[in-house]
């Protein structure tokens, strides 16, 4: 059986936690860690967990709302560490005392029953990967970054039941927004984020290949809403606004992919 839940989302800190099930073997991966420490702990034992239950940690890249405590945690842990070379490099090459393990575009990494599958995607970082997890019987997508969907994107996430998909931004709302223009081209381009639109159009691509569930991840405080993803993912997947889950700054509910 595969789960998720999301510790936190938004450009304050992301971190979901991925569970795996098969017979009485249990194994839990934290995607991104983009907390301090404290929380994290808090956030964890919230979601009935210690931190020494986890397998693993996938830094998705190395922005700060994505890697926060990931040294701290896996230091004191000794938690194995998955990122690609290019974030690694991003965040100084810095010494993880032989937890670090490199991350490549589609070689899949096993943990235990999970199966994870980095996959590269078009973001302003210097080597960004997301991810699919798979327990052999449920495909789960994490896509929380993202300017634009490619082909290989795509091609990657088809199959998923579920995904947890970058609802970002709003375009009128971004548009209308007192970011300076600077910022207004980043956040709104091909490296950037994903708007309620094209995410949108990325989930009704996905659903004649399986996709079922999504939540909405990694709204802007100031340019979204949930309600607005909730009715953009609705009308995509056609589907009652209450269906769709949003992924905000406190911890979600365990979800089942």
């Amino acid at each position: 059986m595969l789960r998720f839940k999301s510790l936190a989302s938004g450009s304050s800190g992301n971190a979901t936690i991925v569970q795996a099930r098969e017979g009485t073997q249990v194994v839990h991966l934290l995607v991104d860690c983009g907390l301090g420490i404290r929380d994290m702990d808090k956030r964890l034992a919230a979601a009935g967990m210690m931190a020494d239950q986890l397998d693993a940690i996938f830094i998705t890249h190395e922005h700060g709302d994505h890697i926060g405590c990931a040294r701290q945690l896996a230091l004191r842990e000794r938690i194995p560490v998955f990122m690609s070379s290019g974030t690694h490099a991003a965040i100084g090459e810095p010494d993880f005392e032989g937890l670090l393990r490199i991350a490549r575009d589609n070689t899949p990494i096993s943990i235990g029953p999970l199966k994870v599958e980095p996959f590269t995607v078009p973001h302003d970082a210097r080597e960004p990967l997301q991810l699919c997890c798979t327990d052999g019987a449920t495909r789960l997508g994490v896509l929380t970054d993202l300017g634009h969907a490619t082909a290989h994107v795509m091609q990657q996430l088809a199959g998923c039941r579920t995904i947890v998909l970058e609802c970002n931004h709003d375009e009128a709302m971004l548009a209308a927004s007192t970011y300076p223009p600077f910022l207004k081209r980043r956040v709104g381009g091909a490296w950037g984020h994903l708007a309620n639109r094209a995410a949108a159009e990325i989930a009704q691509a996905l659903l004649p290949s399986g996709l079922q569930q999504v939540m909405a991840a990694h709204l802007s405080e100031q340019n979204n809403t949930p309600a607005l993803a909730r009715q953009a993912m609705s009308s995509a997947l056609g589907c009652g606004e209450d269906d769709i889950h949003v992924a905000a700054g406190k911890s979600s509910d365990w979800l089942t992919a």
